[in-house]
């Protein structure tokens, strides 16, 4: 940030005190910080982190955001505040939009809901400030990289339309032990979901629907070999952007092989279970650990003929590992999910922006080399 500016967190995850502390170091100039959850002993945990692990002068302040009511606690943060960043489970994404609405706030979220993220566009399409959704790591950058990568390739070999672009993400464990291949490094319930929920992908230039998990395959990234298959919520927009100009393009996320066979196993036999992503979360967890060393696997890549009929492919490939920020070390799905919600801010708060911003609406080499997102990803 190069000016000074109140932030307020809604939440107290990892992601929060990633942001928090990210927004904290890396600022120009050091913002004020709000921290609310509606438990407040975990706000208040957060807030003393983020103080414990800053080297710079700060003002950070828990609160109590309650999960229904509207409190005068929360009234008189929400009049002081410039912007919101979302990081609460996807389920109260609207609700927080609302306020951000209400209040005047920028506001920006990370969930790859869809069904939410379609109900903030419809209640903030006349709204006053700026709305920059689905701003993670998947959605988020991996959708900026790959319109960017796109967008590119158009240009240097001059033409309009490309065969396929496909982008992946993992947030892997540095080692996987049978029979799930497979160690939690973020939310259980956001695994379970985006495994479970449809996902939208184009074909033949159309966009459409296919179930999650329908299309696995090995791939080769640095000469690690990785199971891909399709998953909801990472394409963001890019299908409705890219409509018409892309014969197929899909969001798939990377495991460990032997994982997305164990997943089928389960799924198959939870059967027509009344909510079936909650069953396959409890099965999830009652067997893969939670493991804090973890790495981000990422890969974009776009395919097509030049002006001339040559086949042409563009790759991008990273892997992310924990880094030390301040005082505390994060890791890596911390700060490759904090880093682009933390550039959004920037974005949000220094250039004039009303109603929904979208992925595809983003300038992704601006973007791209913002001050938050290359101290984590690095150059392209």
């Amino acid at each position: 940030m190069k000016k000074h500016h109140t932030i307020i967190i809604a939440g107290a995850g990892g992601i929060a005190e990633a942001v928090g502390l990210l927004l904290m170091e890396w600022s120009e100039v050091t913002p004020s910080l709000f921290i609310g959850d509606r438990t407040h002993s975990k706000a208040k945990k957060v807030a003393q982190w983020i103080q414990e692990g800053t080297t710079k002068s700060r003002f950070i302040q828990d609160f109590h955001l309650a999960e229904k009511d509207l409190t005068d606690e929360m009234k008189a943060i929400f009049h002081q505040g410039d912007i919101i960043l979302d990081c609460l489970p996807g389920s109260q994404a609207p609700r927080i939009a609302q306020f951000a609405k209400d209040y005047k706030l920028h506001y920006a979220n990370l969930t790859e809901y869809v069904a939410e993220t379609a109900e903030i566009i419809a209640l903030a399409k006349d709204a006053n400030t700026g709305f920059i959704l689905q701003t993670g790591l998947a959605p988020g950058y991996i959708d900026l990289l790959a319109n960017g990568l796109f967008q590119q390739f158009c240009t240097d070999f001059e033409v309009n339309k490309v065969d396929k672009l496909e982008f992946k993400v993992g947030a892997l464990t540095n080692h996987a032990v049978a029979p799930h291949f497979y160690g939690f490094t973020w939310s259980p319930v956001g695994v379970a979901t985006e495994y479970m929920e449809d996902t939208i992908v184009l074909r033949n230039f159309i966009k459409t629907t296919l179930p999650s998990l329908s299309q696995r395959k090995n791939i080769i990234i640095d000469e690690v070999t990785y199971e891909e298959d399709l998953t909801s919520g990472g394409a963001a927009d890019l299908p409705d952007a890219l409509s018409g100009k892309v014969c197929s393009l899909d969001y798939k996320t990377l495991r460990h092989p032997g994982h997305y066979a164990w997943i089928q196993e389960q799924i198959t036999n939870l059967g027509n279970t009344a909510d079936a992503i909650k069953g396959l979360q409890e099965k999830m967890e009652a067997v893969i650990p939670h493991i804090e060393d973890d790495k981000i696997v990422l890969y974009a890549a776009v395919e097509g003929k030049d002006a001339t009929g040559i086949l042409r492919r563009r790759e991008i490939a990273k892997c992310i590992l924990p880094q030390k920020v301040g005082k505390h070390q994060l890791r890596a799905i911390q700060t490759t999910t904090a880093a682009p919600l933390a550039q959004a801010a920037q974005l949000l708060l220094e250039t004039p922006h009303n109603g929904v911003i979208l992925q595809s609406q983003i300038d992704s080499k601006s973007f791209l080399n913002g001050n938050y997102i290359l101290n984590v990803y690095g150059n392209i």
